[in-house]
């Protein structure tokens, strides 16, 4: 089943996704949960979200975290192909990902109206948040934290390691700030080359390989059983 997520409101969208999957794991504690990056999702990946279940876990959480390419003025062809991929891979495997027993959480803000016409029909449940109106969010429970992502846009390691911190003593998740951080690695990728250039602290390469590392970080967590807010705080320190 699908719950979508989307809307011009990014910061809105994103926390409130969070937000609904921190209450669904506190209401139903053996939910697994894993969240796929757009670099992470793949045929199998969706496959696998599907169908998977077993004795000790009867159902999964998934979020697909920013799915679908935004509209670049000038991209990487390669890369270009490889994005486009991967938001064909979600459009094509809708009907599977509809009629699954797990939760797949499609969190997708600046969704194109044609995808989102086809989204919303298979959803269960959507979530819509323009700009229009943002309701104030409690301390410790942003969802979206500005001062975290200003630091790494800012490429300010101390500020960075500092706002990780706070975020974490506020008893933010870790899956939900490494989220944002590579959210923001993206949305620097998505600036255009004056833009980039105005803003200084990242080049075009930098950001894709800032978006790159931080992929690696989520996976090594994964495998190697990592504790994710330790490697964060070393992430904010390097750099």
């Amino acid at each position: 089943m699908i719950y979508l997520f989307y809307g011009t409101d990014v910061e809105k969208a994103r926390a409130k996704a969070f937000e609904w999957v921190a209450k669904a794991r506190a209401k139903e504690p053996n939910l697994a949960y894993a969240r796929l990056a757009r670099e992470e999702i793949t045929e199998a990946a969706l496959e696998e979200a599907s169908l998977s279940g077993g004795l000790f876990v009867k159902r999964l959480l998934v979020l697909l975290d920013d799915p679908f390419p935004s509209t670049r003025i000038e991209s990487d062809e390669e890369d270009a192909a490889e994005e486009v991929a991967t938001g064909d891979v979600i459009i094509d495997k809708l009907d599977m990902l509809a009629a699954s027993d797990n939760a797949i959480i499609i969190l997708a803000p600046k969704l194109s109206a044609a995808k989102a016409k086809k989204l919303v029909a298979k959803a269960k449940i959507t979530y819509e948040f323009n700009e229009s109106a943002r309701p104030f969010l409690p301390a410790g429970r942003q969802g979206f934290n500005t001062n975290l992502v200003n630091a790494i846009a800012a490429r300010s390691r101390q500020m960075l390691w500092l706002e990780i911190n706070r975020a974490l003593r506020a008893g933010d998740a870790p899956e939900m700030l490494h989220g944002l951080l590579h959210w923001k690695a993206r949305d620097l990728m998505d600036l255009p080359a004056g833009r980039q250039e105005r803003a200084g602290a990242w080049s075009p390469s930098e950001s894709r390989k800032l978006s790159l590392a931080l992929i690696a970080l989520i996976q090594d967590s994964r495998r190697k059983g990592m504790d994710l807010s330790e490697s964060l705080e070393r992430f904010a320190l390097s750099i």
